[in-house]
């Protein structure tokens, strides 16, 4: 069940890195000089100017994920107006979904099934809205170089690799768009360097007149929807009983929530057939995020139940590792787009109190 609430959500913090401090002289950038302190303010200037661009565009495109073996589309409106953003995401591939944000206020919806979930989250880790941190948080773990030119979607990008400093975490190689700085592709990469997932547009305008009604006003057409609106509130993991003794180097906490789950409608159904006005009630998770800058894992923690808790795993869709252990009378899901060490020293470290 976990599964259906499982999101990648934060939004991107204000880049922290000065543009100017980082930026190349034209001299040096015509010299092509092979400086390695050149090399780094290079990359760091890149890195900071893809941070930003990611919420400060106005663009809209087309873009596809592939990751193993499957290819999944998306159409995708972003609008910036102040301090204030603007989405939508329509699905272009499989069950009919539309995504709608504004701010941290996303609207969920499937025309099919007419169901509207409508939620407070952040935006995480979504392309192209990658990076949740300036360079100064990503250089520590990665060693970042600009590794020449490339094309992307009819447009000249800048192109980064990213290896990382150890077996924590994932490689990347980043295209941005060569005057805006917006990510237009990108490559994770596992440590023989083979290609785990692709992120990319296939077409996208930039600088597009930002339009916020069509997002504002398709938030308010609700009718005929059944509208869920998820209960969750913010916790203190210490507090609800947990702890982390030793997080992976470079992975800081940055939020945990609690929230009620949905039982499928069959468990449901059975549940209450069984217990009559009795059954139990859908348990509460708590969930705990936590980022290194670039990429996130979560640690969901939830009441052990055999009906729905089957077995232990670990299964891989593309860069994405998914770890699920029983501890006792709880059961524990570890999601991220990191190698399987990470996710097995996120479990090893959570005890309880």
């Amino acid at each position: 069940m976990l599964h259906a609430i499982v999101s990648r959500g934060l939004r991107a913090m204000p880049a922290m890195v000065l543009m100017a401090a980082l930026l190349p002289t034209a001299a040096r950038a015509q010299a092509g000089s092979s400086d390695p302190l050149v090399e780094a303010r290079d990359a760091r200037y890149w890195l900071a100017r893809i941070h930003e661009a990611a919420g400060k565009r106005n663009f809209q495109g087309t873009f596809v994920v592939t990751a193993a073996g499957s290819v999944a589309s998306a159409r995708i409106v972003h609008f910036c107006e102040g301090r204030n953003q603007f989405e939508r995401i329509e699905s272009l591939d499989g069950q009919q979904r539309q995504v709608y944000r504004y701010n941290d206020l996303v609207h969920s919806l499937w025309p099919h099934s007419r169901v509207a979930v409508v939620e407070t989250r952040q935006a995480m880790g979504q392309f192209p809205l990658l990076l949740s941190a300036g360079a100064d948080r990503i250089v520590p773990f990665y060693d970042v170089k600009s590794v020449g030119d490339g094309r992307v979607a009819g447009h000249e990008a800048n192109v980064l690799l990213l290896q990382p400093k150890d077996g924590y975490r994932f490689g990347y190689r980043l295209w941005a768009e060569r005057t805006s700085g917006l990510l237009l592709r990108s490559e994770v990469f596992d440590e023989r360097d083979v290609v785990l997932e692709t992120s990319a547009f296939s077409e996208v305008l930039i600088g597009v007149k930002p339009r916020p009604e069509l997002v504002l006003q398709a938030m308010k057409r609700l009718e005929g929807y059944h509208v869920e609106r998820p209960a969750l509130r913010e916790v203190d993991l210490g507090r609800e009983g947990w702890v982390l003794r030793e997080l992976p180097p470079g992975f800081r906490h940055v939020s945990s929530v609690k929230r009620v789950m949905n039982a499928p409608a069959e468990e449901q159904a059975q549940a209450t057939a069984a217990q009559g006005e009795f059954a139990m009630a859908p348990p509460a998770v708590l969930q705990a995020i936590y980022s290194d800058g670039l990429t996130y894992v979560s640690v969901f923690i939830e009441p052990y139940m055999p009906r729905w808790h089957r077995r232990e795993m670990l299964m891989a869709m593309g860069a994405t590792q998914t770890l699920t252990r029983r501890r006792g009378e709880w059961w524990i899901t570890v999601i991220g787009d990191v190698p399987v060490v990470t996710l097995r020293t996120f479990a090893a470290a959570l005890e309880p109190r």
